[in-house]
């Protein structure tokens, strides 16, 4: 039976109006989109280009969290 994970992903519309998604569990694993059906089409397939390498499949592994929070931060 195939393991399931719940991974969380960012997105945000940048300024030229493209979707662009990082999954923050592996380390440059983002990409982008011109909607946003195309963005998780392509997160999920750098995902598994990511997951080709032995040390990301160990950070799947690992990866165990209890809750996630996103938040945002006013900076001036």
């Amino acid at each position: 039976m195939e393991k399931h994970y719940q991974l969380p992903i960012l997105t945000e519309k940048d300024e030229d109006g493209f979707y662009v998604v990082e999954c923050p569990v592996f380390s440059g694993c983002y990409t982008q989109g011109k909607t946003m059906d195309e963005a998780l089409e392509n997160i999920r397939e750098v995902i598994d280009l990511c997951l080709e390498e032995k040390e990301n499949k160990e950070t799947l592994e690992n990866f165990h969290p209890q809750e996630l929070i996103f938040s945002t931060l006013s900076y001036a």
